[in-house]
């Protein structure tokens, strides 16, 4: 049996054939390169109080990207172009995170999910990126650009990216202090591009947009680590 890969997802206000509407959504990028690493795609909605029996129905959990995180969450004063705060979706994604983290499950981070994944293990966000860095992170909301990133030696990151590779960027936010995670990969500008727990099997976040472009060396990762840890065999 292919392995259930819960995917966190938006609801946002969208329209679609007659309806516009409140709606549960995500791009569909995410649950076709779940498909293609031979995983079963499952989209959860943010909701309260369901977060450890949702982690303990599917064998991973995919952190997915979307709008900032409330400075408020990690103690800090909301800078002016942060996004309009999705409390909910807060909450209920670094709940799930931790119930995934104390259920050994593996946890694949993209964009938004890289920084709920710090923020739950202690750490803080650069609000607004354009004021530290000369480097462009995005054009405009939407798009994306693309540069350069390096991972550290011996990382889970580099063992299945390689030393260095070309990034997909759009996020205007990004990690300034890990928690307790390790930083394992950085942009050219030194931004945080990847971060990840190397005591765990599979606890890995990235800053760019994998789901994108084809690329789905780390979902196939994600998929390999659920079904190691479903049978009980030895992870990535």
């Amino acid at each position: 049996m292919r392995p259930v890969i819960g995917l966190t997802a938006y609801v946002e206000q969208a329209r679609w054939v007659a309806w516009d509407t409140d709606a549960a959504l995500l791009h569909a990028w995410y649950p076709e390169a779940v498909i293609r690493s031979g995983g079963s795609p499952v989209l959860i909605p943010p909701q309260q109080g369901a977060a450890e029996e949702l982690v303990s129905r599917v064998d991973a959990l995919i952190l997915t990207g979307g709008p900032d995180i409330a400075a408020t969450v990690y103690g800090q004063v909301p800078h002016p172009t942060n996004d309009r705060p999705r409390h909910l979706r807060d909450e209920f994604e670094l709940a799930v995170y931790r119930a995934a983290r104390a259920a050994g499950a593996p946890v694949l981070g993209v964009c938004r999910g890289l920084q709920i994944m710090a923020v739950a293990e202690g750490g803080t966000l650069v609000q607004h990126l354009p004021e530290v860095t000369g480097l462009n992170h995005r054009e405009r909301p939407g798009s994306f650009t693309e540069h350069g990133a390096h991972f550290s030696t011996g990382s889970l990151a580099q063992r299945l990216l390689g030393d260095r590779m070309t990034v997909n960027s759009s996020h205007h936010q990004a990690v300034d202090r890990p928690g307790r995670l390790t930083i394992s990969g950085r942009a050219e500008d030194g931004t945080v591009e990847a971060c990840e727990d190397p005591s765990a099997a599979f606890v890995l976040g990235v800053q760019w947009h994998p789901e994108y472009g084809g690329d789905v060396r780390l979902f196939q990762a994600l998929v390999e680590a659920a079904v190691a840890g479903r049978d009980g065999t030895k992870g990535v």
